[in-house]
Parts: structure tokens; C-alpha cells; sequence
């Protein structure tokens, strides 16, 4: 960012794909008070034309999806077909939420009381700012914008530097959709300029995707507000793989849990925890797997990993690799082994085994296609280490055993727990995590709660004489 502009800069090519203004800070209340025009509109609207507008939406992502996908190849690397997948993914999450709405927002009527009439109604917030990742930029705003704009609130996305133009296709097609003039507007801003939207006095909410190093920063922005702030923050998710699971299906899934999208997943797999009896066996077959992987011009059918995001990200995987071995363990499969084109910022997949527990690549966020293995004793030792960590998004276990499955997952401080899944976000669940993994959650009817604020109406209606 300069000289008032963003430059987006392609991955791939490494050449500059377009500029973008930046909001100035005298643009700030203008911003703020159009979508608190927007909101007075909105809020008087019924659940149906709020889902109608929503489903207008919806249908124009539709019609659009090859342009949308093709956008985020070009901001972030990721090959085409992962893109068309997030498309698909918005589209299910939308089409869920909108399902659930009605009935997540209704009142809450409580028994009558002779004399009285009691509910409890979820009344909007007003202006919810979403601050997007990029990461998967249709999937993360999603995940706000729409349950937002459903409980009738009007809705500011300041999305990534790297990928704006998934926060204009929000603004742009809602506004096709029909919504109120506003009613979703998207903004390209700085550090500095975004503190400024959390501290505005008429913003009512901000969620925020992105590093604990961000969250801190978004926290002590709001700090002497009386508004809930939502963050979703970094993650070292693990899988525990057991003796008796479905070993190509573990293997399989691991791989792709850790890898897909370059590593660059707030759910990604980044480290595993595998029975001893069978861990030189997952170790080879791990190995085998990770090295299908192809690097290449994301646009390319043939190319299952793209370039990372990022230029400078290569550089601290490749010390926390460094390290890990340095450590103790053993580095099975290097990114050196993989072809890769002369240009982008390409960063092959690093298998290490006998990862260290203390080493960096199995207690800091990665982001990236690296991933540790050690093995364990059993259920108590794999515990231990999968809650050895600083975050708390997202666990798995593989194995046949529901039963020992929901045993271990209770002892697991996550959000998510899984069995013989990993790396997805079911809309009916709320996504959620604790320690430094943040506050709040999104989707489900729990999502709808956030975005809401309770009134208690107490009604006499017979006037004692």
C-alpha cells in the first residue's frame, strides 16, 4: 500500500494484477452513515423479503461463478478448481443459513402468566464491519455477510489487501440483488483507517479473521467500547491417528488436510500424532502421497498446489523445518524435491518425522504445506500433546471406535472435534474455538445469536382494579 492505493500483485506471475483506492480517513463517517441509512431501512423489512434478497444474491454468485473463481486464482494463488470449490461451498453455507433463519430469529414466547404476555425478541445490532482474511475470501465473509444482513443488520467488509475484489462482489451483487442502497458496502483501508471504523461510535460489531497478532490489534481498537467484537484467529490443529483406523482412507484425507490449499487453511492438519504400531507404515505411505502433489500456473488443470499467497511466507517455513530437524527429527520429504515453475512464490510440501513436541512446527501456526509426525504410546499420550498448544480451533481422530472417539474428544480443548474428518466447516455447527483461537462464533443458529441483541418484553395486559 501507497500513495492512497492498494496494489494487488498475482502470486503466480508476480506482476501487478490492478490498483485500488484506499478510504481516507475523512471518507470514514460518510461510510459509516450510509449504512446506518441503509440499516433504518433494512431493520423494518420481513424475514421473507430479507431471504428473498439474500436468495437474489445467491443466484447471481451463481451465474457468475467461473469470473468469481477466476478473481480469486489471480489474488491468491489457489488453483482454479479449489476456487470453483469455495464457490460452491458460499453457496451451500448461504442456502443453510437462509434455511434456518426464520426460525433462529423468531421470538421466543415464554408461558403465559395470568395478565401477562412474555417474549424475548433478537432485535439487529445495526452496522456489523467484517474484516475478512484471504485466505478463503468467499468462505470467511460469507460466514458473516449473509447470517448479518438476515437478521436485518447492514454490513461494512474491509476484506484482505490480498483479495478486495471478493469484498466488492459482495457490494456489487447484493446490490443487483435489490438490497437498500448500502445496505452491504465494501472497503479497502489501511491499519490505521480500519482502527478507525472499529472505534466509530455507530459501528455496532466487528468480526475479524486473521492472526492473534491482528486480534490483539482489533481488541485494543475497541478497547472502551461497549460492542462484542468476534475473532477467529490462528490454529494448530492435530490429528490422532489410531491403530485401528481405516488406514488408506487416514492417510488420504491427512495428506489432503494438510496440504490443500497450499496449507493455507485456518483448519489446515499441522501436526500428527500417529499409534506407534503402525507409524513407520503411515510415514511411508504419507510420504508417497504428499509427493502426487504438483506444482504449477494456477489456472492449469493439471495443478493440485499453487503458489503461496505470500512472498515472504516461504521463509519462515522453511526455518521451521530447519529447526524441527535440527531438533531431532527427520525431514522425509523435502520441498526441494518438487519441480516447480521459474516464477511465483512456490513452496513445495515438507514432510518431517519424529517432530519434536517443543519445536516451533508443531506448537506455531504454519500456514503454509508443511506439516510434523511423531508417534505416541496411546490415547493418553495423544491427548496430552494435542492439547500441548497455544490454540484451540479444530481436532480429529482417526479410528473405528465411536466410542473412544467421543471419549478423547471430550478431553480435547478445541472448537470442532472430529472423526474420520478434517479441514471442513458444517454449517449447522458453529464455528468456534478457544485459547488463542478467539471469542465468539459464526454459522448455525448460534451465529444468527452474535450478530443479534436480546429484548426482554414484559407485557401487562390486565390492569389489577
Amino acid at each position: 500500500m501507497s500513495d492512497q492505493l492498494l496494489h494487488v500483485v498475482n502470486p503466480f506471475t508476480e506482476k501487478e494484477e490492478f490498483t485500488l483506492p484506499l478510504l481516507k480517513p475523512q471518507e470514514i463517517d460518510l461510510v459509516v452513515q450510509r449504512a446506518q441509512n441503509a440499516f433504518s431501512v433494512w431493520r423494518s423489512t420481513s424475514m421473507g423479503e430479507r431471504i428473498a434478497c439474500c436468495q437474489r444474491f445467491a443466484d447471481a454468485v451463481e451465474k457468475k461463478r467461473d469470473e468469481i473463481a477466476r478473481n480469486l486464482t489471480r489474488q491468491m494463488g489457489k488453483p482454479l478448481q479449489q476456487s470453483l470449490n469455495e464457490v460452491s461451498g458460499m453457496l451451500g453455507r448461504m442456502d443453510y443459513m437462509m434455511s434456518i433463519a426464520e426460525k433462529a430469529l423468531a421470538d421466543e414466547w415464554l408461558p403465559d402468566v395470568p395478565g401477562f404476555k412474555r417474549y424475548i425478541r433478537h432485535e439487529p445490532l445495526g452496522v456489523v464491519l467484517d474484516i475478512a482474511a484471504w485466505n478463503y475470501p468467499l468462505l470467511i465473509a460469507v460466514n458473516v455477510v449473509v447470517p448479518a444482513v438476515l437478521a436485518g443488520n447492514a454490513v461494512i467488509v474491509k476484506h484482505s489487501s490480498r483479495t478486495p475484489l471478493a469484498g466488492q462482489m459482495f457490494q456489487d451483487l447484493f446490490r443487483d440483488a435489490g438490497a437498500p442502497p448500502n445496505l452491504v458496502q465494501n472497503v479497502i483501508a489501511d491499519h490505521a483507517v480500519t482502527a478507525m471504523l472499529i472505534q466509530h461510535k455507530q459501528v455496532d460489531h466487528v468480526s475479524f479473521t486473521g492472526s492473534v497478532k491482528g486480534g490483539h490489534e482489533v481488541m485494543a481498537a475497541s478497547a472502551g467500547r461497549f460492542i462484542d467484537v468476534g475473532l477467529e484467529l490462528g490454529g494448530k490443529d492435530p490429528a490422532y491417528v489410531c491403530a485401528d483406523a481405516d488406514f488408506d482412507y487416514a492417510v488420504d484425507n491427512c495428506v489432503d488436510g494438510a496440504f490443500y490449499n497450499a496449507g493455507q487453511s485456518c483448519c489446515a492438519i499441522e501436526r500428527i500424532y500417529v499409534e506407534r504400531s503402525i507409524y513407520d507404515r503411515f510415514v511411508e505411505a504419507y510420504a508417497a502421497k504428499a509427493r502426487e502433489y504438483v506444482l504449477g500456473d494456477p489456472m492449469a488443470s493439471g495443478t493440485s498446489m499453487g503458489p503461496l499467497a505470500g512472498k515472504s511466507a516461504a521463509a519462515l517455513l522453511e526455518k521451521q523445518v530447519a529447526d524441527a530437524v535440527a531438533a531431532g527429527g527427520r525431514l522425509v520429504v523435502s520441498s526441494d524435491e518438487f519441480a516447480r515453475p521459474d516464477q511465483g512464490w512456490f513452496f513445495g510440501p515438507a514432510v518431517v518425522a519424529d517432530a519434536p513436541q517443543h519445536c516451533a512446527l508443531m506448537q506455531e501456526e504454519s500456514f503454509g504445506p508443511v506439516i510434523g509426525i511423531t508417534p505416541v504410546s496411546g490415547d493418553e499420550e495423544a491427548i496430552q500433546y494435542m492439547n500441548d498448544s497455544a490454540y484451540g480451533l479444530t481436532a480429529s481422530i482417526w479410528t473405528s471406535d465411536f466410542a473412544r472417539a467421543v471419549r478423547i474428544g471430550e478431553q480435547i480443548a478445541t472448537g470442532t472435534f472430529y472423526m474420520n474428518r478434517c479441514d471442513y466447516l458444517d454449517p449447522a455447527l458453529p464455528w468456534c474455538g478457544v485459547k488463542d483461537t478467539g471469542r465468539g462464533a459464526t454459522l448455525s443458529h448460534h451465529g444468527f445469536l452474535h450478530l443479534t441483541r436480546l429484548k426482554s418484553m414484559h407485557l401487562r395486559t390486565d390492569i389489577p382494579t
